[in-house]
């Protein structure tokens, strides 16, 4: 998804993992349950600045979890195989996208304060999610792991910390639900394209 046409040579793979990554997470993270939480903190705490630190801490950490656990994949799984784990990556996110968002729990009997609350809750809330899966399966096609988590983390960034900023005015500001279809939409197609392609069938 979105590779560069320069991806065989050293730079185009860190320009490819770089930019998959960010595009994919901030697609991914738009409407989503950190965006959500995010937003929801700031409006309890009546700080932006604590709840922005303890994401951008939280999301640091998880994408650099994922891009490692991606990378380890990459040295033990063939092509096929490591199209399908991104195809698959992209299928789940589109079908959670498109169908469903599970409720999100605003944290409201935490009594941590308004940076470990946010650091403590949205790396729970990040582990093992949609974005992740992403970032790891994105990481494990390139041999540059590391630039693949610092893409995941700026798109991360870029969708939530207009929410934790904005709150409620973004949802007005931005059509969130419609992005968030459209972009599942994107997901589904494209996880189906290379899971097809991995196949043989196209």
């Amino acid at each position: 998804m979105w590779r560069c046409a320069w991806v065989d040579s050293p730079d185009g793979g860190i320009v490819d993992a770089f930019l998959t990554s960010l595009f994919a997470l901030l697609i991914a993270e738009i409407g989503d349950r950190p965006q959500i939480l995010c937003a929801a903190l700031v409006i309890r705490y009546g700080r932006a600045a604590p709840v922005i630190w303890g994401l951008g801490l939280a999301t640091l950490l998880n994408c650099l979890i994922s891009a490692f656990a991606g990378s380890a994949v990459n040295q033990w799984i063939s092509e096929d195989p490591l199209q399908l784990f991104y195809a698959l990556s992209l299928l789940l996110a589109g079908i959670g996208m498109v169908a469903w968002r599970r409720p999100v729990d605003l944290l409201d009997t935490w009594i941590l304060g308004p940076f470990w609350t946010s650091f403590l809750g949205l790396f729970i809330l990040q582990f093992g999610d949609k974005g992740q899966f992403i970032l790891a399966a994105t990481a494990a096609r390139t041999d540059a792991w590391g630039f693949a988590a610092a893409g995941g983390w700026i798109g991360v960034m870029l969708a939530c910390v207009p929410a934790a900023i904005l709150q409620e005015k973004l949802a007005r500001m931005v059509p969130i639900k419609a992005i968030r279809h459209i972009g599942g939409a994107v997901f589904l197609v494209i996880g189906s394209m290379l899971a097809l392609n991995a196949w043989g069938i196209t």
